[in-house]
């Protein structure tokens, strides 16, 4: 039997699967209702908040196929010539969705020079690319970035919130809490 990390297998795969974040989940759905989508968003927040969870979902939501969405890790790929790389793809039409999503992780990780590179493409974006920007360290993001993105901020659930959600995982497996 293949084992799985709990934090995987139970993943919200939709807004509405998203617990603790309604003030994020409302915006976003709003947002798609009302096809005013930004083309920058930055999620910042403890890790394990949602943050690069919202960021697939929000990316699901927009169509965008797998081949269209590319998830950075600002940690690794920090530098100038990770960004001008992505600088070039962003200048390419999507391959099949009406958006290319770029999602950074940790992005609070690229140094000043990359910074300045991603402010050059916030600045003027194509209108088929959003990124996604997710931090735990939002005092790191240099407010040039934070001014040109819509901003969310995350926080932990509620001890009232993980209760209720533990107690309804345990109802759907009480066959196995026996």
């Amino acid at each position: 039997m293949e084992q799985v990390a709990l934090y995987r297998k139970y993943r919200p795969q939709s807004l509405n699967d998203v617990l603790g974040q309604d003030h994020i989940v409302e915006a976003l759905k709003h947002s798609l209702k009302n096809k005013s989508i930004s083309h920058a968003y930055l999620f910042s927040g403890p890790r394990g908040t949602g943050k690069t969870s919202i960021a697939r979902i929000l990316a699901r939501e927009l169509k965008t196929s797998p081949e269209d969405l590319y998830e950075i890790d600002g940690a690794s790929n920090r530098g100038i010539d990770e960004i001008r790389s992505l600088k070039e793809g962003v200048a390419t039409l999507p391959f099949a969705s009406p958006y290319k999503v770029y999602v950074i992780d940790e992005v609070h990780m690229l140094t000043k020079e990359a910074f300045n590179a991603l402010l050059k493409t916030l600045e003027e974006p194509p209108s088929y690319v959003v990124f996604i920007l997710a931090t735990t360290e939002l005092h790191k993001v240099p407010d040039t970035i934070v001014s040109r993105c819509q901003s969310f901020i995350f926080k932990k659930p509620t001890e009232k919130i993980l209760k209720k959600n533990y107690r309804e995982y345990r109802q759907s497996r009480k066959d196995f809490y026996r």
